[in-house]
């Protein structure tokens, strides 16, 4: 009888085991559309909702986008004003070498610290993390004040590359490093006394050529790369993913996706985003009578210029805003003005927006971003 009793158990206990392990294998294999499809449309309060910001939609004449050829022109003469405006980018960089420094083995991939060129004075240094497994492989390209969080070294629950590399994708960790402990964060081209680019743009165009040097890489599909980064990160992310259209896909983590001179952490008047002026520089902090932005910043907000032309550029390419304390639901009203253009070109879903209360990223945001790049980069 104990001896049955006892077979009972273990045969019990086995099919329980089975039962979780089914389930978390169903949990694993189920499509991430399934997990995120609720993120593409506004709450009920913003649907249809525009708010105080300028349409992409209207030419400078007062005429709007009706077609696909309508947009095309519209595109480009947003893209222009923008490069007017913060200063026009020097040519992407040809020829470049991938320098590779060390190699190291970490659970399922390669991780490789390489340096490169991105800027026509700048070299830089990150990390390249190759994971296992048939190739080619989509690929990420994640960005910050330095490369180390990123591959885990760093903040927890920022180590974006490295949680992307175990799902399978190719990632490039990059930063500002040796600016950010000079306290510049940003890049200043041709040097930081006497910048020809506004720093947020310089950015962005250092993400080109890294994306130019990423392509390139042995494994690599180069239509499937996509940029993802936080806070400062997520404006670099978003001005690198809409001034240079070769990024498949973006996920910008709490950037502040629209002016917001309340907030702290929206701070786009900073030297080092798009209120650059020689130094020595205004005082960190919100403007003020006494501590009054610089530079290009308020000429943009005299022209009643917002970042949703910005966003405009990502049609058709899919985005993410993981919204948190400076991005909370209403700012649909802002992304409204892409959705509205995608439709004009025939696409749906392609503008989402999670959303927490605090402005560091959660299991729960991080968990929904990587399933979207695995929705739109992997599939």
């Amino acid at each position: 009888m104990r001896k049955r009793l006892y077979f009972i158990i273990i045969l019990l206990f086995t099919l329980y085991l089975n039962t979780v392990e089914c389930k978390g294998q169903l949990k694993r294999t189920t499509e991430p559309w399934n997990e995120i499809s609720a993120f593409f449309s506004p709450p009920e309060a913003y649907v249809g909702s525009y708010g105080k910001y300028r349409s992409p939609h209207i030419f400078s004449n007062g005429d709007s986008v009706k077609t696909k050829e309508d947009w095309k022109k519209r595109r480009r003469d947003i893209l222009d004003f923008w490069h007017q405006q913060m200063g026009e980018w020097p040519e992407l960089l040809k020829g470049q070498k991938l320098e590779i420094i060390d190699t190291l083995r970490r659970e399922n991939f390669f991780q490789y610290r390489v340096r490169f060129r991105w800027t026509p004075n700048e070299n830089t240094e990150g990390y390249l993390l190759i994971p296992d497994g048939e190739k080619p492989k989509p690929a990420v390209i994640t960005v910050y004040y330095e490369p180390e969080t990123a591959i885990g070294e760093g903040v927890v629950l920022r180590d974006f590359a490295y949680q992307l590399a175990k799902r399978g994708f190719i990632t490039l960790s990059l930063g500002t490093k040796a600016a950010t402990e000079a306290k510049r964060y940003s890049i200043y081209y041709p040097d930081v006394d006497h910048a020809e680019v506004q720093p947020l743009s310089m950015l962005a165009y250092a993400s080109a050529n890294a994306w130019q040097v990423l392509a390139k890489v042995d494994g690599v599909d180069p239509s499937r790369i996509g940029i993802m980064g936080h806070s400062f990160g997520g404006k670099w992310a978003m001005f690198a993913s809409c001034l240079y259209e070769k990024f498949a896909c973006a996920v910008w983590s709490d950037p502040g996706i629209v002016f917001d001179e309340s907030r702290g952490d929206i701070n786009y008047w900073e030297p080092w985003y798009l209120g650059y002026h020689p130094p020595p520089w205004r005082k960190r902090g919100l403007i003020t009578d006494e501590n009054p932005a610089l530079g290009l910043y308020p000429k943009l907000i005299e022209r009643g210029v917002d970042l949703t032309d910005l966003h405009a550029l990502m049609a058709p390419r899919p985005f993410l805003v993981s919204g948190g304390s400076e991005d909370p639901p209403e700012r649909w009203v802002a992304l409204n003005h892409t959705i509205a253009i995608n439709q004009v070109l025939g696409y749906q879903n392609r503008v989402a927006m999670t959303n927490r209360p605090t402005h560091a990223p959660t299991e729960a945001s991080n968990e929904q971003a990587y399933l979207f790049l695995e929705h739109f980069l992997k599939l």
